[in-house]
């Protein structure tokens, strides 16, 4: 992850960083708009019209539901721009990786609402889609961050794309995003670089994300960098990295969540305080609440549900953990990274957990002693979330 202080050029995204970190920027030099236009006749006679979307968009940019929609390359909505999806679109992307992202700047909103019967779907254009196959949507806000001082209007850049991030407006607003499915995307270019099916930066409780599916991604399902976002309905299917993952001093909540592990994945939860390839400079740690949670593994003996680190803190209330050789980890250290001591100062714990073929609840790797007892109460009394209600109808894979 990196951290960097930026200027965006108003005729073209280009971005110049003030600070380093060991990883190169991948920067888009492009400040073009494509917009090719293709009709094409089908057997009964009517056209198809086919768009294509890339580059930077300064107005708004609604689509309309008679026109097929390819983003061919990085689609970069602007400060003061919209990005409006109809209800019931199919979007696509052309299977070119990490080189076609949908990507909402600060200042810049998405209105992507869908319904359970009409839901939003961004996809690959691939004729086999394959996790990878595109890098998914960035949404960059103006709330704040821990890499950044605490209460600066200082700004971070994001993994890919050297976009601006954070600041100190904490009902920051981005749009949208309800009833929407993510498919086929994420993907990383090396360790410290990758896109999530979704990247939310930043974003404040202004925003609303709300019955979100990433299914079949390469990365991470939701990535949450910093921000204070209340997201809510948030289902995971077969990431292939981590399902849930936060950093960089994410103080919102996660409301109803549902992650299902397939054959390649890594944490359900990957649970940052900070981000350690950086530094904590706004000296407070990541704190959400995360309610009403059910976590399905593969069963293959050896995954680990949740991992806590780098001093995280925060409460989950109502989980279940199904087939997993752990549940909890808790990683950390007396210094820069202290998780124990927020177990001990009951800011980190879990509140009515319960535990179906699982081998060990809880394992402590922090330095502090403390059992199982001072992390969990309320063992057995998890009943996770109502799935099979709330995801009717717009969902995809859930066994």
């Amino acid at each position: 992850m990196k951290n960097k202080f930026l200027f965006l050029g108003i005729a073209a995204a280009l971005f110049i960083a003030c600070e380093a970190d060991d990883t190169s920027d991948i920067v888009i030099n492009d400040s073009s708009v494509t917009n090719n236009t293709t009709n094409n006749t089908t057997g009964g006679g009517s056209e198809t019209t086919t768009v294509n979307l890339s580059g930077v968009y300064t107005t708004d940019l609604t689509l309309n539901p008679d026109i097929e929609y390819i983003v061919t390359g990085p689609v970069l909505i602007a400060s003061g721009a919209t990005f409006t999806v109809p209800a019931g679109m199919t979007i696509k992307a052309e299977p070119v990786g990490v080189n076609a992202y949908i990507a909402i700047q600060q200042g810049a909103k998405i209105e992507a609402n869908g319904t359970a019967a009409n839901p939003i779907v961004f996809t690959s254009n691939a004729a086999a889609p394959s996790s990878g196959n595109w890098g998914g949507i960035v949404l960059c806000g103006r709330a704040p961050i821990n890499s950044t001082a605490d209460g600066s209007t200082d700004t971070a850049t994001t993994e890919v794309g050297g976009l601006s991030y954070g600041g100190n407006v904490s009902d920051d607003d981005s749009g949208s995003i309800q009833y929407v499915r993510i498919e086929y995307a994420g993907g990383a270019i090396d360790g410290n670089a990758e896109l999530n099916s979704l990247s939310v930066y930043a974003v404040g409780t202004g925003t609303v994300i709300d019955y979100v599916e990433a299914y079949e991604g390469s990365d991470d399902g939701f990535e949450f960098f910093g921000g204070t976002v209340e997201a809510s309905h948030l289902v995971v299917v077969n990431s292939e990295d981590d399902s849930i993952d936060w950093t960089e001093g994410f103080i919102g909540s996660i409301t109803d969540a549902y992650v299902q592990h397939g054959t390649s994945h890594d944490k359900a939860f990957e649970c940052d305080g900070y981000n350690t390839d950086f530094s904590n400079v706004g000296g407070y740690f990541s704190a959400p609440t995360v309610t009403n949670v059910t976590i399905v593994g593969a069963n293959d003996g050896t995954s680990e549900a949740i991992r806590l680190r780098a001093g995280t803190q925060g409460t989950f209330n109502n989980i279940v953990f199904n087939d997993f050789d752990e549940a909890f980890d808790l990683d950390g250290d007396a210094g820069d990274n202290p998780t124990g001591q927020g177990v001990l100062d009951d800011l980190l714990n879990a509140v009515d957990a319960t535990f179906n073929n699982v081998t060990t609840n809880m394992k402590n790797d922090t330095g502090f002693v403390f059992d199982e007892a001072d992390f969990i109460t309320g063992e057995g009394n998890g009943t996770g979330t109502d799935i099979a209600t709330w995801g009717a109808g717009w969902t995809v894979g859930i066994n």
